[in-house]
Order: structure tokens, then C-alpha cells, then sequence
């Protein structure tokens, strides 16, 4: 079992429980998915851009990333129908819980000038979305063979549609979220 799985399991229900005046754990709200999403408009010109992304996200998430493809054309974009402009993964289960660990503990600390994760990014129907600027934070990405840095958007969706009880549980996941006046 992931180590996040087991400290939920274990440790986070029974303070969620409690902080929230809940007996039935099922009420309680819980980590359904995570997407995680390149959109490389780059691609277009440069087929090497997005084999590079597609090999980097499987490194990250251990998964093999789906191709995305564009729904309408865009003249001023040089885009047409059908071209392929991304890659997403999507990520339950153990992967989940695994990859969401390693980002907490070893890709956030690692980004520049870090002062944490916006707290007002959650969608209002319990998902929490964010950002990073480059692949290199992950430490399996080898950044000397990198070519191309590339972002990507990390989507956490939960089963919960009140931000404040998600708020909440990704705090006691260990989430580091910036303090009001710091970001």
C-alpha cells in the first residue's frame, strides 16, 4: 500500500471525523483522481517536442501518457483539426497516491523561490488545480539529456464538492499551501 493510502486510511479519517463531526468515513471527502496535462503548442512545428513530453510524463508517472489532439481548427494558430498539440495522463489508485507523495515531498520543495501552492485555486466543485512552469523538479527527469522544458497543469479531483473540506484534507496530506500576504 502507498504510503499516503495508508496514512488516510490510518490517520487522516479519524482527525477528518473529528474535525468535521462525521461518523460514516464515506462522507468524508477522498482523492478520486489526478490529471496531469502538457499542452504543447510547440508541437506543431517540432514532432520532437512532443515525443520528449510524452517520454518525460511516463518517466514522472510511470503511465503511458495519451496523445491529445486538437478539436477545432485555428488559422492564426497554423492549427487543424485532428493535430496532435498535448499528452495527459491520468492517474487512481496506488499511482495516485504514490505520485501525489513524491510531488509534496520531492517536486515542490525543488521549484525556485517557493513560498507554496495557491489556496485559492480550487474550482469550486472540490478539485484543486495547479501548475509548474518545468518538468525538471521531478527527480526523474534527467535535466541534462532534457532538450526542451515544458509545464505542465496537475488537476487533483476529489469526490467532495466543498473546497474547504478538500482544503482541508490536502493540508493533512501535507500539502504546502501559502500563507494569506506571502503569494
Amino acid at each position: 500500500m502507498a504510503r499516503l493510502a495508508e496514512k488516510y486510511k490510518n490517520e487522516i479519517v479519524p482527525q477528518l471525523k473529528e474535525e468535521f463531526g462525521r461518523s460514516n468515513a464515506h462522507s468524508l471527502p477522498k482523492l478520486t483522481k489526478i490529471v496531469l496535462n502538457m499542452g504543447l503548442g510547440s508541437a506543431i512545428q517540432d514532432r520532437k517536442r512532443l515525443e520528449e513530453a510524452l517520454m518525460h510524463l511516463s518517466v514522472i508517472t510511470g503511465q503511458k501518457p495519451e496523445v491529445t489532439r486538437a478539436k477545432k481548427s485555428v488559422a492564426g494558430f497554423k492549427l487543424r483539426e485532428g493535430m496532435e498539440i498535448g499528452c495527459r495522463v491520468t492517474l487512481r489508485g496506488k499511482r495516485m497516491y504514490e505520485f501525489l507523495d513524491r510531488l509534496i515531498t520531492l517536486a515542490l520543495p525543488r521549484v525556485r523561490d517557493f513560498r507554496g501552492v495557491k489556496a485559492k485555486a480550487f474550482d469550486g466543485n472540490g478539485n484543486y488545480s495547479m501548475g509548474l512552469s518545468e518538468q525538471m523538479v521531478f527527480p526523474e527527469v534527467d535535466a541534462d539529456n532534457a532538450k526542451y522544458t515544458q509545464g505542465m497543469n496537475i488537476t487533483i479531483v476529489t469526490d467532495s464538492s466543498n473546497d474547504d473540506e478538500v482544503k482541508v484534507l490536502l493540508e493533512k496530506f501535507g500539502m504546502p499551501f501559502s500563507k494569506p500576504g506571502g503569494r
